[in-house]
């Protein structure tokens, strides 16, 4: 899996884990997705994530190929 994928499943992840919190436990928990959404938008003017270091340090995305994206024709 690509850094790129990867962040974007970990950032869709947090929002629906923030929405179902502030669902379910306290309506504070949407402050998690506020987080997320300001991260993205600043990594996007930056380029600084702080999830892709996270990431690229625990080995996701320093494959040479991907098991389903990278196919030989």
């Amino acid at each position: 899996m690509r850094t790129e994928m990867a962040i974007r499943v970990l950032a869709g992840t947090m929002v629906l884990i923030s929405v179902v919190l502030g669902h379910f436990v306290s309506h504070w928990w949407l402050l998690l997705a506020v987080f997320v959404g300001i991260n993205l938008i600043q990594s996007a003017f930056t380029g600084f994530c702080p999830a892709e270091n996270i990431l690229s340090r625990i080995g996701v995305g320093n494959s040479k190929a991907s098991c389903c994206c990278n196919r030989p024709d």
